[in-house]
């Protein structure tokens, strides 16, 4: 199996960052973890928010992705593949925190709705 565990993050496309991170942090009253890349990153229980922009045409729908936990990245990402998920970015680390590195990966389902992988690895 690929070891999904759980959603770790959702990523929302929003239009203006200053507005939604304002939104999320003093109308949702979601703790503000870090900004980062012109991102934001938020936690909601257990799982994360993400917020960040994306250039988009004039109808286009801003996507959403969502970040599955998996202890082995390398090992749910060899296995998805060979399962037939057509892999996007073969996982890579994406963050250096205190305590853990972040490695992502991003594959697409039958539909092309992109979908991640995230391990948290402690550097400890």
């Amino acid at each position: 199996m690929p070891g999904i565990k759980e959603i770790g993050q959702i990523a929302l496309t929003v239009s203006d960052l200053g507005a939604a991170t304002a939104f999320y942090r003093d109308v949702m009253g979601l703790q503000l973890l870090f900004e980062a890349s012109g991102m934001a990153f938020f936690q909601c229980g257990d799982v994360r928010i993400l917020l960040g922009t994306a250039d988009l045409s004039e109808g286009e729908h801003p996507p959403t992705i969502l970040y599955y936990r998996v202890e082995d990245i390398e090992k749910a990402c060899a296995t998805m593949r060979e399962r037939g998920a057509t892999v996007e970015r073969d996982p890579a680390l994406a963050h250096r925190a205190d305590d853990h590195e972040l490695w992502l990966a991003f594959l697409r389902d039958t539909d092309g709705h992109m979908l991640a992988l995230m391990s948290e690895v402690p550097t400890s």
